[in-house]
């Protein structure tokens, strides 16, 4: 088909697309407003007429293009689609059979987490091994993770609703989980624990042991206890050493933690202890995810003497620590979660011990083969630039990965003989199977290196340009910024495919996600910048990104919002009170009040700010809610109502303060919701009231989705 050909009848079906009657309902379910998009046969094209629109875009040149305002352009990657066909991953695992079985939260089943198991023939879906009534998911820490474990051909899981653990055969089709732990409504998981009856807010913790081999329902036997945190607690291959984490306030996982291995007598108790790393007060230092090997070695990661996590191996007959191999380099993450698999033994082969393991470095993941003998790691070739996790297989090992092209996903890597080349990738398993359809409309992260603040001091990010193929802005227009800033705030945000970005992009919104001073991913010196200074270098980042980006012509100075959920919101709320960099801003469940996070918070994160914020009067300077006078731009917030991270009443009183004073505000609730939302309707919302509001309020454009907004109060 000739170019001009193609033009037209794009031009002639967008234009149907853009104008078709779209109707909608709305409806009241208690605090939520909700939406549901009613769209006649005739007006809409079919699903063959959708993708021949899709790949007919990929060919039309830029004189092609229509011209359009950034913001406003069509794109085929609608919310739906982003709120329905992403799931999220909670850990892998192997079967005594060599199938994968995985843990998979299904946004279109409010959230629920299920166990899936490969089918074992070709082309078949995985099976579900979770039954209906029940979901896959603990509450430990609040954040949970760990919530399942294989134990030959049974799985035993924490059932959320009663947070009690299940065992399950694997083998049978039929099988029923039986629960193992009494009814008493303690959050707890296969070998940690967080006893709650006396106190939800302050549970104790322990390390405790079930036996499987017991079918009655028996209490957990406790093993260590006297500490505030524990985690990775793993048995040595003879069940004689059992290995774990431990750490106290006001320290995080992050910060501080130590490494014991205790010694386990007859009547199975432990009889004696030693602390393998951590114990020394000359030598900062935060051990993590230990494991043993075959051959009953201890090995674990640990950022001693560097500033970065690397491997590392305990020597038992002198209590002595070697490095396996040193880099400049992250070869772990920050324990929000439990789970977390970060390297993962091959098979031996004589005297060296073979590990499968990846890193991070100036933005990016590798992965390789390290030779702990030779101490020498070998680069993979694969198609992933983030790895998360590795399970190993028989003959294999499973990756959990990502790409600017690949949403998060589970491949199968096959090695040659000698285990230094990939001869086979194989994705099993993808968050988005759908996604490559749309590829023609990716934006493509730019990783970037900006100046802060502080004279000769560096920051992170990855710049998403607008990108669709049909069409495009007049070439004296600047697209409006929306700039994310992520939670934790340590943690770290990656370059990789998602689809809640490309709904930005592919409308003609510039997207960039930061990784501000204090995040993971660059060491330890890096994620220090914060302490003491939260709410001053995250904002002055993120405010120092949106102006590198303005200078360097790539964004509309005009034109900048602010998003960020949890302490990504908190940094939003600040940057709208402190600073005049922004226009306006999107919190979700973000903090507006320090000194009441810091009161009503949970255990994990009781004394998290200790370490971040500093004295009294750190508290109140920084607390947005304090400066109501400050904000002088549009805002709109979204808030769980079960969250026991961040309580609704901070949202509400944000909001009510910025009602008062006269600004254009929004307050969406969410019943059902918790830290983070997990039902497709309520990520839908979302994103598209985020949009709306922006475009309504500073974008100077009108939406090409038909999306009927909430009331904003001071301006509807």
């Amino acid at each position: 088909m000739a170019s001009s050909a193609i033009a037209a009848t794009l031009l002639t079906r967008f234009s149907a697309l853009r104008n078709s009657p779209l109707k909608f309902k709305v409806r009241h379910t208690g605090r939520l407003i909700s939406i549901a998009r009613v769209v006649s046969i005739t007006s809409n094209p079919s699903s063959r007429q959708k993708r021949r629109c899709i790949s007919m875009a990929s060919t039309a040149s830029a004189e092609d293009k229509l011209t359009a305002p950034f913001g406003s352009w069509k794109s085929p990657i609608t919310a739906d689609v982003v709120s329905g066909a992403v799931k999220s991953l909670g850990g892998t695992a192997v079967d005594a059979r060599g199938r994968l079985i995985l843990l998979e939260s299904r946004p279109t089943e409010s959230g629920r987490s299920v166990l899936v198991k490969e089918s074992g023939k070709a082309g078949e879906e995985p099976i579900d091994i979770t039954p209906k009534e029940f979901s896959v998911r603990t509450v430990a820490q609040e954040y949970g993770g760990g919530a399942f474990k294989i134990s030959g051909d049974t799985v035993i899981f924490s059932n959320y609703k009663d947070q009690r653990l299940y065992k399950q055969s694997i083998s049978s089709e039929y099988s029923s989980p039986l629960p193992i732990t009494p009814d008493y409504g303690a959050r707890q998981f296969v070998m940690q624990m967080e006893y709650r009856r006396e106190s939800s807010l302050n549970p104790i913790t322990t390390i405790v042991a079930i036996d499987l081999r017991d079918n009655n329902i028996q209490e957990p036997k406790v093993l260590v206890a006297g500490n505030d945190f524990y985690a990775f607690p793993r048995l040595d291959p003879k069940g004689e050493r059992l290995a774990w984490i431990e750490w106290s306030h006001p320290n995080m996982p992050w910060d501080k933690t130590e490494l014991w291995v205790g010694y386990i007598s007859e009547n199975g108790d432990i009889c004696k202890r030693t602390c393998v790393a951590g114990f020394d007060p000359k030598l900062l230092e935060s051990p993590t995810e230990p494991k043993w090997s075959s051959k009953g070695e201890l090995f674990f990661i640990t950022d001693r003497k560097s500033g970065f996590w690397n491997l590392h191996r305990w020597i038992e007959s002198n209590n002595e620590v070697v490095a396996v191999y040193s880099l400049d380099a992250e070869f772990a993450r920050p324990l929000w979660i439990f789970g977390m698999n970060s390297y993962e033994f091959l098979q031996s082969h004589g005297q060296k011990e073979l590990i499968a393991c990846s890193y991070r470095q100036n933005g990016r993941s590798y992965i390789g083969i390290l030779d702990d003998v030779q101490s020498s790691l070998s680069l993979l070739d694969t198609p992933f630039t983030d790895i998360n996790n590795i399970t190993s297989g028989t003959e294999f090992f499973y990756v959990e990965g990502a790409s600017a092209v690949h949403p998060l996903s589970v491949a199968k890597v096959t090695l040659d003989d000698q285990k230094s080349k990939v001869i086979d990738f194989k994705i099993i398993w993808s968050s988005s199977p759908d996604s490559s359809k749309y590829k023609s409309y990716f934006s493509l992260p730019e990783f970037i290196e900006f100046p802060t603040e502080v004279p000769g001091q560096n920051a992170y990010a990855y710049f998403y340009p607008p990108s669709n193929p049909i069409y495009q802005a007049s070439q004296e227009e600047r697209p409006p910024l929306l700039l994310k800033s992520h939670g934790g705030p340590t943690s770290e945000t990656r370059g990789i495919l998602n689809l809640s970005i490309q709904y930005w992009t592919s409308r003609g919104w510039a997207f960039v996600d930061v990784n501000y001073g204090g995040s993971t991913g660059y060491g330890r010196e890096y994620r220090e910048r914060l302490l003491g200074r939260w709410g001053i270098v995250d904002v002055n980042d993120c405010c120092s990104c949106a102006r590198f980006l303005v200078e360097s012509g790539k964004v509309d100075g005009d034109r900048l919002c602010i998003t960020g959920g949890s302490a990504g919101g908190y940094t939003t709320l600040a940057a709208l009170a402190f600073r005049e960099t922004f226009k306006a801003g999107a919190s979700l469940y973000g903090v507006a009040d320090l000194s009441l996070l810091r009161a009503e918070t949970h255990k994990f994160e009781s004394h998290y700010l200790d370490n971040l914020v500093g004295g009294e009067s750190d508290y109140f300077e920084r607390s947005p809610i304090n400066f109501v006078d400050k904000f002088s731009c549009p805002i709109i917030l979204f808030q769980g109502l079960e969250d026991k991270v961040v309580p609704p009443v901070q949202a509400r009183k944000i909001y009510q303060a910025l009602k008062e004073k006269g600004l254009p505000v929004a307050l969406v609730e969410y019943e059902g919701e918790q830290h983070g939302f997990r039902k497709a309707e309520n990520i839908k919302f979302t994103l598209e009231q985020q949009m709306v509001f922006f475009a309504r309020l500073v974008g100077h454009f009108k939406v090409a989705d038909e999306i009927t907004p909430i009331k904003i109060d001071n301006f509807d």
